[in-house]
C-alpha cells in the first residue's frame, strides 16, 4: 500500500508530520497534479543570484552523483512538497560546500512506471546513490533498476511494505511513535486506553501498531472507534468513543488515556467535542502522534496536557528559519527528510575506495545525525529513530521526556546550525 509518508522549549509551529491535506492523495498513492516537466540534471542555482555552481559531468571526473527522485511536475500539494524537498537537498549541498558533489533531480511522475523511467535515466547518468521517491508506488518502480545497477536507495515513503536490503526508509515510521508514546503513557500509570482512529491508509498502519503497543507495554484497550475521512466524518464517532468511556467508567473499568492519532482538521474538531461530551481531560490523558505536531493544537485549552510522540524541534526551528530566509517561504515538514538524506550520501561520499554506498556502511550501528535527530538504517530497510514525547502547553509544545540515545554515538552529519547560510 503505497504511503509517504508521520524538550528544550519551543513554539509549536511545525507543520504535521503526515500532512493532513495529502494524506488522502499520499497514502492512498492517487496521482498528483502531473505535468510535463521532466527535470534532469540538475546544475544547482544560487537561490538568489541563480549562478550555476554545478560543473558540467564531463569535468568532474571523480565527482559523486546523487539522484533524487520526486514527483517535481504540476501543481498540486505533492509537488510542491517534492519542489520544497528539492530545496532543501540544494541547503545540503550548499552547507557541505563540496564541488565534487553533483545533485540529479528527476520528476518521477508519482507512479511506479514514470519512477522506474526517471531511475534509468539516473543512472544513465552515472548516479551513485538515489534519493526518493516519496509514494510507496514510485519506489516500488525505481527499486528494481537501482538494485539491478547495484545502487542504493534512500526512499521518503513510509510505507514499510517497500522496505528491504538495499532499499532503505528515511521517513518517520508511525508505529515507532504509536509505540513510543503508550510506552510512555504506561509507565506512567496509563493502562486503559480507548481509542479514535481514522478509517484510512494511515490509520489501518496505526490500528495495528496501536493494538501490538499496548499489548507489549501491558496496558489493554477498553473502547475502540474508527472515523471515515472528511470534515464531518470525526463527530459521530466521537460521540460513540465519548458514550463508551462514560460507559466503562460507570462499569468499574475507568478509562486512563485516549488515543487519537487525528490530523490538523480532526483536531480543530476534537475540543468542542470533549467539552460537550464533558470528558476530564485531567483523569483522561490524550495521547497521539506526530501528526498532533500543528499550531492550532496548542491554542485550544481542552487539549493542554495532551501527550504526543515526535523528534525534538529545536532543529527543525533553526532549518525553517533557514529555508525561510534562503527560499522565501516556509519548508514542507518533508523537506528535513531531503536535506537529511543528502547529508548522509555527501558523509558516505567521503568514504575511500569503490564501495563507499555499500550497505555496511548505511547501517553502521553509530547511525547518522541530522535535523531530525538520529537515525539509523537497518539491513532489512527499515529504520530506527529517536523519538521524544512532547506535551501540549499554551501556544507550545515541550519535551517532557527526550529522545533516547543509540547505543553508539550517532555519526554526524551536515548541520544546518553549524553551517553557512546559501548566499
Amino acid at each position: 500500500m503505497p504511503k509517504v509518508l508521520h524538550r528544550r522549549v519551543t513554539a509549536c509551529t511545525r507543520a504535521p508530520l503526515v500532512l493532513t491535506a495529502v494524506l488522502g492523495c499520499v497514502l492512498a498513492g492517487c496521482a498528483a497534479n502531473i505535468g510535463t516537466e521532466s527535470p534532469s540534471t540538475a546544475s544547482i542555482e544560487h537561490p538568489q543570484t541563480s549562478s550555476k555552481i554545478a560543473q558540467p559531468a564531463q569535468a568532474q571526473t571523480k565527482s559523486t552523483k546523487i539522484a533524487l527522485l520526486l514527483p517535481f511536475a504540476g501543481f498540486g500539494e505533492p509537488a510542491q512538497i517534492a519542489r520544497g524537498m528539492k530545496q532543501a537537498a540544494e541547503m545540503a549541498l550548499f552547507d557541505a560546500n563540496d564541488p565534487a558533489i553533483q545533485l540529479i533531480a528527476k520528476d518521477d511522475g508519482g507512479t511506479a512506471e514514470g519512477a522506474q523511467r526517471a531511475a534509468e535515466a539516473a543512472i544513465a547518468e552515472e548516479a551513485d546513490v538515489v534519493l526518493g521517491p516519496l509514494f510507496g508506488k514510485s519506489v516500488n518502480g525505481a527499486a528494481p533498476i537501482a538494485k539491478k545497477a547495484g545502487i542504493p536507495v534512500l526512499a521518503f515513503s513510509n510505507d514499510p511494505s517497500v522496505a528491504g536490503p538495499g532499499v532503505y526508509l528515511m521517513s518517520f515510521m508511525v508505529a515507532e511513535e504509536v509505540d513510543r508514546v503508550v510506552s510512555f503513557a504506561v509507565s506512567k500509570g496509563k493502562k486503559r486506553f480507548a481509542a479514535l482512529i481514522p478509517a484510512t491508509p494511515y490509520g489501518q498502519m496505526i490500528e495495528p501498531a496501536f493494538r501490538k503497543a499496548v499489548k507489549k507495554s501491558g496496558g489493554e484497550i477498553v473502547a475502540f472507534e474508527t472515523y471515515p475521512a472528511g470534515a464531518s466524518g470525526v463527530l459521530a464517532s466521537a460521540k460513540s468513543i465519548f458514550a463508551a468511556i462514560k460507559d466503562a467508567g460507570e462499569a468499574g473499568r475507568p478509562v486512563d488515556a485516549l488515543f487519537v492519532p487525528a490530523g490538523q482538521d480532526e483536531i480543530a474538531q476534537l475540543g468542542p467535542l470533549i467539552s460537550y461530551s464533558g470528558l476530564d481531560t485531567q483523569k483522561i490523558k490524550l495521547i497521539g502522534t506526530s501528526a498532533w505536531d500543528v499550531p492550532v493544537i496548542s491554542r485550544d485549552d481542552r487539549l493542554i496536557g495532551g501527550w504526543y510522540a515526535a523528534t525534538d524541534p529545536a532543529s527543525w526551528a533553526a532549518f525553517s528559519e533557514k529555508f525561510q530566509k534562503t527560499f522565501g517561504r516556509a519548508p514542507p515538514r518533508l523537506a528535513t527528510l531531503a536535506y537529511d538524506a543528502v547529508s548522509i550520501a555527501i558523509t558516505l561520499s567521503r568514504n575511500p575506495g569503490p564501495a563507499r554506498f555499500a550497505a555496511k556502511n548505511l547501517t553502521k550501528p553509530r547511525g547518522f545525525s541530522g535535523i531530525d535527530g538520529g537515525i539509523r538504517l537497518k539491513h532489512d530497510g527499515s529504520s530506527e529513530r529517536g523519538l521524544a514525547v512532547l506535551e501540549i502547553e499554551k501556544y507550545r509544545s515541550v519535551v517532557i521526556d527526550p529522545a533516547p540515545a543509540f547505543e553508539a554515538t550517532p555519526e554526524r552529519v551536515s548541520s544546518v546550525s553549524e553551517a553557512s547560510t546559501p548566499r
